[in-house]
């Protein structure tokens, strides 16, 4: 049965019950947390058909070059967004950090879930159990394809190498295990414990050792922004302090004009109804950055009923958050975009002008 753009099957009993196409890269990982999301929305709408549609994008397939060489801004979304523009997929659920801060016309973000540990773990060979970064031996190599990471690792750990490596999480723990090129890779800690390998972690990198990427850790749900059905559905899923921090942290990352291509890091924390944001800027070799941190009030005592309707249903970097306060969203959008003006000022766009250009350049 068909209406629309809709599916509908009907049981043994006859009874009709709505389908509902969840899309998801093919990945191991992937899989799991769209799971995780759809066993969330199976408890709240148990009459729902939910069927997962699973599929490979671009970033999936190109594994000999390093992600900041590929330039390609929707390198994990792509074929995803193109099922769901065909109506092939209903909603899509993608790891946050992925998606770019401007989604294309007719999309929205109608979820964003709450924040598994943000921070960047490491893990080490076999072989070097037991050890840090700090007491690993001099020149020792350690893979990451993130030229975040890589950044702010040098400046920190001058006597260490670091190397490219590609592949989804199992792939390059294969890579670490089985040969011996690399003497740790660092990964996002919340990866390694949806997959269940936190007895992986060696140590967790604090904030003074490495911040994280935009996102990190967040799960989105993606989603037509035409589709107010399936937004309302989808945004009880939302938590407001993820939501908030995610607001600001894309605002800080879209006003340097940022992307997987430069190094920019940020670290966010809601404490006592505040929202501090820290965000800073590399060079390639780490030599060269900015770092500032300011803060807002996200505090709903003065927010009118009436106000949060009118308010909530504004896009904000990608996100419509339906059940958060329209206030504190705005609040935080403007706290990304004043920490990312104060960077500016300071510099920022010279230092990135120049990794850019040395990133082309490798």
């Amino acid at each position: 049965m068909a209406d629309g753009p809709y599916k509908y099957i009907r049981d043994y009993d006859g009874k009709v019950s709505r389908v509902i196409r969840v899309g998801t890269r093919k990945s191991q990982l992937a899989r799991i947390q769209t799971d995780s999301v759809v066993k969330k929305l199976k408890e709240l709408h148990p009459d729902t058909h939910f069927e997962i549609v699973a599929m490979s994008t671009m970033g999936d397939k190109i594994l000999d070059t390093a992600l900041s060489k590929i330039g390609e801004k929707s390198l994990f979304t792509k074929e995803l967004e193109n099922a769901l523009e065909k109506n092939e997929v209903d909603l899509v659920v993608h790891s946050l950090k992925d998606l770019p801060t401007a989604l294309p016309m007719g999309f929205t973000i109608g979820a964003v879930l709450k924040r598994e540990n943000p921070h960047d773990a490491v893990v080490l060979h076999p072989k070097n159990k037991g050890t840090c970064l700090d007491s690993l031996p001099n020149k020792s190599v350690i893979g990451t394809s993130s030229l975040r990471r890589a950044a702010q690792l040098k400046k920190r750990f001058p006597h260490l190498e670091f190397k490219d490596i590609r592949g989804n999480l199992n792939t390059r723990l294969k890579k670490l295990d089985e040969k011996e090129d690399f003497s740790a890779i660092i990964l996002a800690a919340a990866g390694l414990k949806r997959m269940g390998w936190e007895n992986r972690i060696s140590q967790i990198l604090d904030p003074e050792d490495c911040m994280y990427a935009v996102g990190q850790g967040a799960l989105a749900v993606e989603v037509r922004a035409r589709d107010q059905d399936i937004l309302e559905m989808v945004s009880i899923l939302n938590d407001s302090d993820t939501v908030l921090s995610c607001i600001a942290e894309r605002a800080f990352l879209k006003h340097l004009e940022g992307g997987c291509s430069v190094p920019v890091a940020v670290n966010s924390e809601v404490k006592n109804s505040q929202l501090y944001l820290s965000g800073a800027v590399y060079s390639l070799d780490g030599s060269d950055s900015l770092k500032e941190t300011m803060e807002t009030s996200i505090s709903l005592d003065n927010q009118t009923e009436e106000q949060e309707m009118v308010d909530e249903k504004v896009q904000r970097v990608g996100i419509t958050a339906l059940k958060v306060s329209g206030e504190a969203q705005d609040a935080a959008l403007k706290l990304g975009l004043d920490l990312g003006s104060l960077l500016l000022s300071k510099g920022a766009k010279e230092i990135l002008t120049v990794a850019r250009q040395l990133n082309d350049a490798r």
